[in-house]
């Protein structure tokens, strides 16, 4: 009987330890979205900086507007994708924690709460910043006017869209 207890308990700990491990696999998912997003946007301005260097003087600056633009996203994501690591390293923390106290026969609780509460509010963080990036983002989007029966507008054949 006396086996029983500490197996209980192991797996009573394991069971607790569970939902942090799906609010991580969610963090990394959030992550993967993160850097695909930042490798696009560091893609394309590449092919900005390519295509500045050869392009009339009188059209760099929409070339140069849309760099400026691409640097304010990719630093938005950069901050995203840390504040995203933060919360990580912070559940990963809690399951640590969690963990400890059960080995240690310590009372840290509040310790365990207080961890996973700023888990939260850093992904909390990291959400509003993501959703700044796609709100620069679909503000600079534009679609091309061309297609189904339809005639370019403006100087390339596109028109902006949002505000």
């Amino acid at each position: 009987m006396s086996t029983e207890a500490p197996v209980t308990a192991i797996a009573h700990l394991i069971q607790l330890a569970v939902a942090p491990v799906f609010l991580l696999m969610g963090v990394a998912g959030l992550l993967g979205v993160l850097t695909n997003r930042l490798s696009r946007i560091v893609d394309r301005g590449r092919v900005l900086e390519v295509r500045l260097s050869t392009t009339a003087p009188e059209q760099t600056q929409e070339l140069q507007d849309e760099l400026v633009t691409l640097c304010r996203r990719s630093r938005l994501v950069s901050r995203a994708i840390t504040l995203s690591v933060t919360c990580a390293l912070l559940v990963c923390t809690v399951i640590v924690v969690l963990f400890l106290q059960a080995f240690l026969a310590t009372n840290i609780r509040g310790v365990i709460a207080l961890l996973f509460i700023a888990a939260m509010l850093v992904l909390i963080a990291a959400l509003l910043t993501f959703l700044r990036e796609i709100y620069l983002a679909t503000a600079s989007l534009r679609i091309s006017s061309y297609g189904a029966g339809s005639e370019p507008r403006g100087r390339w054949g596109w028109r902006r869209c949002g505000p």
